[in-house]
């Protein structure tokens, strides 16, 4: 195309896609993200409309049997988002309000994540609509193996490598691995990520993603001037990530002044004790009962803080909440928790939003050095492994500042500029087959 070529945007012959921005919930959110970042893609706009589908998106049924005879029915998913620059990556969900739109949105934000990191894959997203804590290790493990031989036509190691997320484990990545392996006829460890150490699992895997959420925050403070030491942190959400995000800024010499999850939420103006609520949260399954003092979540959401940290589900930051946060910066560990109408309010009152793109991208980097690992049968030691992390974090968050500054755009979209294009360049070089 000659340099004075007219800027060619998506074809008018296409038929609109059923999946619009209305009453799509978590897919809607992603399209939104998707239009503010058309107007700096070029000539590449015209490849556009390739983000706004998934390339693949498969509907399983999950029948099991229960331990007392009777047959049930769970409903299962595995959507790949895109593949030009890689194999799909992304986790499998657990859980009993898993939809569709949010797993086809998760994939999509995968996409993002990979490119804006720069590692080798597309994006993808599994998950069944079931509530684990209601069923027993046996029939958790019938429902793995069989969710696992109902996407086998879609998975493998240099197709789509599923990983742990909310409420999966290393234990069922294990039973995913063995199940596609029988299927194969040979032990494929490379099939997903986020195993047992044992099973050719990585070093570092498991502390990944609250790793990358403090080395984002870190960079940002940085940025912004402001020393991590003293600094107080509020984190919503208690599992791997918040909890080991929450470590790492405790150990920095941080207070971590307020802690939610999904039973309550706690506040301690002097700093919670981080390794004792560990501790009480491996015990227990929760953080109520940990001797602090119990607030409501309104007054979760407006406690001041220097960083606030939300690692729990999407949505969580809303128009309604986000006009009384009082933070610096919010780091965003969990996929997909601010709303773009919050986003633009926070924007509006100079709030520092590290989106989920980058600032999450620890787990799916060692999930990464997992694989390229696995396929080399030659496995690094844990300070390697946390090495390259940090390097690859803050280059990617390096760059995508510049990005921002360059455009005077959000953090977000920066990342979505720079992930954006990695993408439709891949599918631009790659054309159309057949």
């Amino acid at each position: 195309m000659s340099s004075d070529s007219p800027i060619i945007t998506a074809s008018a012959h296409s038929v609109p896609s059923y999946l619009n921005a209305d009453n799509l919930g978590p897919w809607g959110i992603y399209l939104q993200q998707v239009d503010r970042v058309t107007p700096y893609l070029g000539s590449l706009a015209r490849w556009v409309e390739t983000l706004k589908r998934p390339k693949r998106a498969l509907v399983v049924d999950v029948p099991i049997e229960m331990d007392d005879g009777t047959i049930a029915h769970f409903e299962g998913y595995r959507v790949q988002h895109n593949t030009s620059r890689g194999p799909g990556k992304g986790g499998v969900r657990f859980h009993q309000d898993v939809t569709l739109s949010e797993v086809m949105a998760l994939s999509a934000w995968m996409s993002i994540k990979n490119a804006a990191v720069n590692v080798p894959y597309g994006g993808a997203k599994g998950g069944i609509r079931v509530d684990p804590r209601k069923l027993s290790r046996a029939e958790l493990e019938r429902v793995t193996r069989r969710y696992t031989s109902e996407i086998n036509i879609i998975i493998g190691p240099n197709k789509d490598i599923p990983a742990p997320d909310v409420n999966t484990n290393e234990q069922v990545m294990a039973w995913m691995m063995d199940t596609y392996s029988m299927n194969e006829g040979s032990t494929s460890t490379g099939v997903v990520t986020g195993k047992p150490i044992s099973l050719g699992g990585s070093l570092g895997r498991r502390e990944a993603t609250g790793r990358g959420v403090f080395v984002v925050g870190a960079e940002a403070a940085r940025n912004l001037g402001l020393e991590i030491k003293g600094a107080r942190i509020v984190v919503q959400g208690f599992g791997n990530v918040g909890s080991v995000a929450a470590k790492l800024f405790h150990e920095a010499g941080a207070k971590v002044i307020a802690v939610q999850d999904h039973k309550t939420a706690l506040f301690d103006p002097a700093g919670l004790d981080v390794p004792a609520l560990i501790e009480h949260v491996a015990h227990n399954g929760t953080i109520d009962g940990f001797r602090a003092e119990t607030i409501s979540a309104e007054q979760f959401w407006q406690t001041e803080s220097e960083i606030l940290i939300p690692a729990a589900l999407e949505g969580q930051i809303t128009a309604a909440n986000a006009p009384h946060i009082k933070t610096r910066m919010v780091i965003e560990g969990a996929n997909g928790p601010t709303t773009p109408e919050a986003d633009d309010i926070l924007r509006e009152r100079n709030i520092l939003v590290a989106p989920d793109v980058i600032a999450n991208a620890g787990g799916v980097t060692v999930s990464y050095f997992e694989w390229v690992q696995d396929f080399s049968s030659f496995f690094w030691t844990e300070e390697e492994i946390n090495q390259r992390l940090v390097r690859i974090m803050q280059e990617a968050f390096r760059s995508i500042w510049q990005v921002a500054q360059e455009n005077k755009v959000t953090l977000r979209t920066a990342a979505f500029i720079i992930a954006c294009t990695r993408i439709l360049q891949a599918r631009e070089m790659r054309g159309l087959y057949p």
